[in-house]
């Protein structure tokens, strides 16, 4: 009998839960492949207690967090230094913008509650409730996880913000250059089908080895046509809009389970849609 994804070979750039989705993705008929663009994440202990002291000294007018995993580990670096109840007095006296219920989550165990939250998971979500919100002249500190968010910050500017200060308590070390080597080959020979990504940092570490390597635009096309964008949700499905794609395969419930069981409907759809051709 015939599956969605017979003859399809689907690359899965995540780190975790490897087994199961490749055995979803076969039991649909495909074939799965390994290429981790997820790299190695580092807390920068160091620089981050140097920072806690700073926003404990400057008692800044907001804080904004994005990520419940770097949110966290904040307030847990701040008890390993012995300043916890001094960072939570002064995350308390902030007014409080989030974005991302693991975020809402972290700060709910802490008994903190948003000011802000976003409308949909991502952080342009966050941005249309704060566009509404009297920014200037105020001093906004603003966690991110191990990237730069120059959009972010822009919006903030462009508020009137007195200053934004991000806050990234972890270092992102890229793949592992055999990975993306292969992958390289695999994009430009057409030997891929699919690309299943859980993180938007996988987006990032393809698209800046893509960059590097002069095959950006390559990307994209293969990316528009013969090579399929799966995404976990939201805020990966953003990473790769901001790089240009638009023909984006993810699921409502944002599962790695369903993000297989959403691809497998794709490909039904189009043997369906050929058949009747």
């Amino acid at each position: 009998m015939t599956k969605a994804m017979d003859g399809k070979k689907v690359i899965i750039a995540g780190s975790r839960k490897l087994e199961e989705m490749s055995s979803l993705i076969e039991r649909q008929g495909g074939h799965a492949e390994v290429r981790s663009l997820q790299g190695i994440t580092l807390f920068k202990e160091q620089e981050m207690e140097q920072e806690l002291r700073r926003f404990i000294k400057e008692q800044p007018e907001w804080v904004i967090f994005t990520t419940g995993i770097g949110a966290n580990a904040l307030f847990e670096a701040a008890e390993r230094l012995e300043m916890g109840q001094a960072f939570t007095a002064a995350v308390r006296q902030a007014n409080i913008a989030i974005r991302g219920y693991k975020t809402y989550n972290t700060l709910k165990a802490k008994d903190l509650a948003p000011d802000v939250r976003d409308s949909d998971g991502t952080v342009k979500g966050l941005e249309e409730q704060l566009q509404q919100i009297g920014l200037e002249g105020k001093n906004i500190w603003v966690q991110l996880h191990g990237d730069p968010a120059p959009e972010l910050v822009r919006f903030l500017q462009e508020k009137g913000a007195a200053s934004v200060h991000t806050l990234l308590p972890y270092q992102n070390l890229g793949p592992e250059p055999e990975t993306l080597n292969q992958l390289r080959q695999e994009i430009t020979e057409s030997r891929i089908d699919a690309i299943c990504f859980t993180t938007a940092v996988q987006v990032r570490n393809l698209f800046a080895d893509a960059a590097e390597h002069g095959y950006t635009v390559l990307l994209r096309e293969a990316l528009a046509s013969r090579i399929l964008a799966v995404s976990v949700g939201k805020v990966t499905s953003e990473a790769l809009r901001q790089q240009g794609v638009e023909r984006i395969i993810a699921p409502e419930n944002e599962r790695m389970g369903a993000m297989i069981i959403e691809m497998s409907k794709y490909y039904e759809q189009q043997s369906s849609d050929h058949e009747m051709e």
